[in-house]
This record gives structure tokens, sequence and C-alpha cells, in this order.
């Protein structure tokens, strides 16, 4: 199943269209080569397509008018936040204009004797952790890349701290999103929990910006812990160091965070961030607690991984030196990627029970180790999601031939222990036809979905469903 996509035809905008544009936006209009090609591309090896225009809203209101603007003139409609997905999520393949939501960073309010807080959609995450830190409160879910919330949302984020928190799934209590209809919407109240009617805040939660806008996001947010650890164990063997996570979560250990990093990785990473760890497959974890409870998991998980052939267990509790290490892991793509100069990257995810996991990759390991593109894999091992990193030279197409079959592999390996074919990245371009074999006619129904809330097919036309639907 191909993960290329062709560009759709696009249709000229309508005459005055651009006038009207500019009358609501002013110098927020842009539409300049560079401006279009920043929007236009990705940070995987999707090729370029570019928007016919790019807007910087302020508000909902400014929102609403657009959408009632381009549904008039049938122009689609493309929400951007950081540009940080990775399976062409935000490419705008048959043109339009793009939405980039990154002037909407106001954080509205905090609720702290409510755990909760509304924020605009362009509000980056570190943004609001730093904000939130004096209240004592963060923001767990960490994808990595520095995302906007709005953009966590539409794609479903989730990544390191998914093992204890959750994913965006679990962080979102409501959202304002405006329909492709120009009605603004209010998804449900601050509660906790309700039955009131269809969860439409689910419906919207990784749609990819094609069911709705997402303007504003109220959150769930968690105390900081008393004690936070960090730690780093290498590992012989890539089943020792899977099956130290799944023992650890099986008797009841409440990792905050656990990562795998193969071999190629960690040599990566080495080169890449200026580190020395042994070139293993190594795991990261964190621990979150009281003194006394982090001091017992660490321990506890210690003992295992020497169970299961892990070498030096080294922890700290100090922040520069957590710092030092998830920094690594944060520059895990990059480093990847830049193995090669000129290199692109090709990332791809997906997510199994974690009682397979260690199959699933050890397979995969296997398909690496005959590839003559070089290729890394890392992971969230606490929830069974792991991705692949390939490191492709643009100009050798045979590469891209070859590192296609191997994701083919992969995401078939994936469905048949039950897993899926992405675990966060979304369905974007790259994933489509899988979406097909994972769900049956299932899509199907989201088609239904798609077509009775966007009937025109505005709203970042081309994503999740194959050419030809919706």
């Amino acid at each position: 199943m191909s993960a290329h996509y062709t560009p759709q035809p696009r249709k000229p905008l309508p005459e005055g269209f651009l006038k009207a544009l500019q009358g609501l936006f002013g110098d927020r209009l842009q539409m300049g080569e560079a401006v279009r090609l920043q929007h236009g591309s990705s940070e995987a090896h999707f090729t370029p397509s570019l928007p016919d225009a790019v807007v910087y809203p302020r508000s909902t209101e400014e929102v609403v008018s657009l959408v009632k603007l381009c549904g008039a003139a049938q122009v689609p409609v493309i929400p951007f936040g950081a540009g940080t997905s990775i399976e062409g999520n935000t490419i705008p393949v048959r043109g339009g204009v793009t939405v980039d939501l990154s002037a909407m960073d106001a954080i509205i309010a905090v609720n702290a004797e409510d755990f909760d807080c509304t924020v605009q959609a362009g509000v980056r995450r570190e943004q609001l952790n730093e904000h939130l830190r004096d209240a004592g409160l963060f923001f767990p879910i960490d994808p990595g890349a520095n995302a906007t919330i709005g953009g966590m949302a539409a794609t479903r984020a989730s990544g390191t701290n998914a093992v204890r928190y959750g994913t965006m799934r679990e962080a979102i209590l409501s959202l304002r999103v405006v329909m492709p209809d120009g009605r603004e919407i209010r998804t449900s109240r601050r509660a906790r929990k309700s039955a009131a009617g269809y969860d439409l805040t689910r419906l919207m939660i990784g749609s990819e910006g094609t069911l709705g806008i997402i303007t504003e996001v109220t959150l769930r947010l968690h105390g900081i812990p008393e004690a936070i650890s960090s730690a780093v164990c290498s590992f012989e063997t890539l089943e020792g160091a899977v099956d130290t996570v799944v023992q650890a979560i099986q008797i009841g250990v409440p990792l905050a965070r656990v990562e795998i990093l193969d071999d190629m990785q960690m040599r990566a990473v080495n080169r890449w961030s200026k580190l020395d760890y042994p070139e293993l497959t190594t795991l990261f974890f964190e621990f979150h607690g009281s003194q006394t409870y982090v001091e017992e998991q660490v321990r506890t998980v210690e003992e295992i991984a020497g169970m299961n052939g892990g070498g030096e267990f080294s922890w700290s509790n100090l922040p520069e030196e957590r710092s030092k290490l998830w920094k690594a892991r944060h520059e895990a793509y990059y480093a990847a990627v830049n193995q090669r100069p000129g290199a692109v990257g090709w990332a791809t995810d997906v997510c199994v029970p974690i009682s397979r996991l260690a199959e699933c990759i050890t397979q995969t390991k296997i398909d690496l180790e005959k590839s003559s593109v070089p290729g890394t894999i890392l992971g969230h091992v606490g929830d069974g999601n792991f991705h692949v990193v390939f490191s492709v030279d643009p100009n050798v197409p045979e590469e891209m031939v070859e590192v296609e079959a191997i994701n083919d592999r992969l995401v078939r390996r994936a469905l048949a222990m039950d897993g899926t074919c992405t675990g966060e990245h979304g369905i974007g371009l790259g994933k489509q036809d899988w979406l097909v074999a994972e769900l049956g006619d299932a899509v199907d129904i989201m088609r239904l979905i798609k077509n009775a809330i966007d009937p025109h097919n505005l709203f970042n036309p081309g994503k999740i469903f194959a050419s030809g639907a919706c």
C-alpha cells in the first residue's frame, strides 16, 4: 500500500476573493512563496503542495468570518498549528487558505482549584507549562515537539507521558470549534464527566481539521509531583528491555515515562547530542510521586532490569540531569534523520498490545538490519507504541521504494497482532489505505460523518480518506 500521494487538481481562486480576504486580515494575509512553502511542507518525506494564501487570525470570531468567506467561494480551508506533524496532516493538497493559528496564543483562564485551564489553540505546550509552574500545576502530554495545544488536539497527540497520564483524548474536557458552515460550537462544559448527548469532544479530537477548526481547548491539569527522578539503563537484548517494562507495569509500578531506543538510535543520539551512552538498546525512565515513593519505584525497577540483563541503572533527581536525558530523547528524530547529510526523514509508528511488543519490535529490527537505508527504533514502550525513523536520500528513488516496503510489513505485522497502523501520528496522507485495512466498514461511517458535517469537502480535503473519497 503506497504512502505516496498525488496532489489534486486545484481550482483558481474566485475573482474578488483575495481582496475580500485582505479586507478581513490586512497584513496578516501572506502570499509570499517562502511563507506558503513553510505551510505546504512537512517534517517528513511528503512532496510539498503550497496553499494559495496563509492567514493569521487572532480570535474565534475572525475564524468564523474566514470560514464563511471560504464557504461562499468554495475555497478549501486548512488549519495549521506548529507544523510538526509528520504524516502530511497539514499539506494543502488541493490549495486553498491555510489558517495559521499561532497568533491565537492566549491563556484564557487557569482554574487551579478545579485543576483545569482554557487556552487558545495556538498556545504551545512549553509556554503553558511555564505559565502553570507558579500555581504548582502542569500539563503532562508531551509529544516531544513544542507543538500547539490545538494541533495536539486535532491529531490526538500523546507522547512520553502517556503511560501515566494518557493522551489528548483523556486530557481534554471541552473544545470551542468553528464548523464548516460557519457556526461556532462548544462541545461540552467543564464538568469532569457528562452523559449529555453525543460526545462531540471526542469526535473532534483526532479529526485532523477535517470536521472543524479548534480555536479553544479546556484541559485537565495535574499537580507538579513532590519528587521526580529519571533513570537510564542499557540492555544486551531488546527482549530484556521490553520484558522489564511489561513486568514493571504488571506489578503496578506507576511509571510516568518509559522510552525505548534501539542501538542504532543510541548511536545517532550520541553523535547528535554529544553524549556517551552505551550504544545498546536503552530504556529512559521517569518516576513521579513523594520522595519515599519515588525511591521505592526506582529500586523496584532497578531490580527487575537486573533480572532481565540490564546494565548499570543510573538515576538522578537533579533537574539538570533530567533535562539532559529528555533533551536527548526529544532530539532523537533529528538525530536519526541526520545520520546522513541531506537526508529526509520518513517516520512511521504503530501500536500493539504490550504482550506482543517485544515480538513486533524484534521482527521489525530484523527488517532494518537487512535494509540499505539507515533506520532506528524508538518509542513509548509502556503503552505498546513505537516509531521507526528512516534517513532517506531523496535523490535515490529506490530508497523510497525499499522503505515503503518495510513500512508495509511493519503495519501488516501490527494489524495481525490486533494493533493499530498509528498510535499517535494520525492518518494524514500517509496511512489512508491502512485505515481501511484496519477498520473496514467503520471507515464508511467516518465518511458519512464527514459528508454530513462538511458536505462540500472544504475542511482539510484529501486527508484521512483515500483519494476520491471525501
